[in-house]
């Protein structure tokens, strides 16, 4: 009697526990979704032209299109790697003219180098740099489903950069430049074993740490980020296969030996200024901050071209030389 009596009751609890378990794997998966994964058919733009259409960018519209216009107008080659973990990677290169400069362009989350960085080819053409811009993984024509934050595309920078060396010109110097996640991969990227021809990093309105940018774009969904950042962690290593917390803009800051340039719109709110302003302080090696005012996110450049131009001149003119 008693057995009968109490195997219900086990049933019953069994039953509760499975279901809060499928419940917690469910929203775990979904926030993988909604922050790592790129579906394929996403990766690709219908449009030409592809334009950002949040309000902040829709003043710049006309310029953003001559940019890509104007990289498409330009002769260029298309370049592959194979990352760490087996995904074709693609860049394409934009010679500027013969010197040993170049910048290797990174750009931000689930954007691509055609939309993202095709200004960036003017500006860096301006102050004489070659460009090597490149599409992250997950992607445009670049493998993978899955953005880490700047974790695993640490890597695939550096691989960029033993590439370029490797089969493009041994002598190249190489400044490594990104915006916004772009941005928080170059820094990231600068405290590992680079090469001596890696002259510097240019980080443009770049995070702090995946965390903290995280929990503010939560914050900014009114949900509760103290809450859903466990499981975002969660879903990063058990559907992304990686770690959140396993590297960050602020950690690779405080040791990277190479000089830093950093830009930041003083009125971004997606990525504070704050930020780039922390992770500034943070710096022990050559630095400059330059905050550009009435600047929305990724648009420093676009805002003020000369003054952009004039600070990135002065400060790479020695190790350049």
């Amino acid at each position: 009697m008693v057995l009968s009596s109490i195997s219900p009751i086990i049933y019953i609890t069994l039953g509760v526990i499975l279901f809060i378990f499928v419940l917690l794997l469910i929203t775990t998966y979904i926030c993988y979704l909604l922050t790592f994964h790129v579906r394929t058919k996403d990766k690709t733009y219908k449009e030409e032209f592809p334009l950002p259409d949040f309000e902040d960018y829709i003043p710049f519209h006309n310029q953003l299109l001559e940019g890509m216009k104007y990289a498409k107008s330009l002769d260029s080659t298309d370049h592959y790697i194979t990352s760490f973990d087996g995904l074709k990677l693609h860049a394409k290169y934009y010679k500027c003219n013969d010197n040993n400069i170049m910048e290797i362009m990174i750009h931000g989350y689930r954007g691509s180098a055609y939309r993202d960085l095709s200004n960036g080819i003017e500006r860096a053409f301006a102050v004489g740099h070659n460009v090597l811009m490149v599409d992250q993984r997950a992607s445009s024509t670049s493998e993978g489903n899955t953005i880490t934050f700047g974790i695993n595309e640490r890597r695939d920078c550096l691989s960029w950069v033993n590439y370029v060396l490797k089969e493009l010109n041994p002598d190249m110097k190489i400044i490594l430049t990104g915006v916004s996640m772009g941005a928080a991969t170059v820094m990231m990227a600068s405290s590992m074993e680079l090469p001596s021809n890696v002259i510097g990093v240019l980080a443009d309105c770049g995070y702090t740490t995946p965390k903290e940018i995280i929990m503010k774009c939560t914050k900014d969904m009114k949900l509760p980020p103290k809450v859903f950042y466990p499981f975002i962690k969660l879903s990063a290593k058990i559907f992304g296969k990686f770690d959140l917390e396993e590297a960050s803009p602020l950690e690779s800051i405080k040791k990277t030996k190479l000089p830093v340039i950093f830009y930041h719109g003083k009125e971004d709110n997606f990525v504070p200024c704050y930020m780039s302003e922390k992770l500034y302080e943070e710096c022990q090696s050559d630095k400059k901050l330059v905050i550009i005012d009435d600047c929305a996110h990724g648009l420093a450049y676009l805002v003020d071209k000369d003054k952009y131009i004039k600070e990135l001149k002065e400060f790479f003119l020695k190790y350049e030389a």
